[in-house]
């Protein structure tokens, strides 16, 4: 999903809209940080953005312990040539609705709305 904003703006924008739609960020991944130090070297901008909840994880494990590789929820946001960000990730109804299990099924419905606000929400901050 191209975002049409700049890439800083955008990383500076999602923590937010995770946080303002309830949800708690794990961690974010940075792999131009980490090649910037290692190498001194420029990449274009990259982040990983991991973030669940605590309801949902319960729902998940309740319906599937195998279930539990699938959280948290993961956007990878990149920069494109133009400077721009663009966010790649799977809907959790795809994730959780290749286990064939109707409480996990509807649990991913539930999430890709949240991540829909999400994205929406931080492509409309600033």
């Amino acid at each position: 999903m191209d975002t049409h904003r700049p890439f800083a703006a955008y990383i500076d924008a999602l923590p937010k809209a995770i946080g303002d739609n309830g949800f708690n960020i794990v961690g974010i991944a940075c792999a131009t940080c980490a090649i910037r130090n290692a190498f001194n070297e420029a990449v274009p901008g990259n982040r990983v953005f991991l973030f669940f909840r605590p309801d949902y994880a319960r729902r998940m494990l309740r319906a599937s312990t195998e279930a539990g590789i699938e959280a948290p929820i993961r956007l990878y946001v990149t920069e494109t040539e133009d400077g721009t960000a663009r966010v790649t990730y799977r809907r959790p109804s795809q994730v959780f609705g290749t286990y064939g299990i109707d409480d996990l099924t509807a649990m991913g419905r539930e999430l890709d709305v949240h991540v829909a606000t999400i994205l929406q929400t931080a492509g409309e901050a600033g």
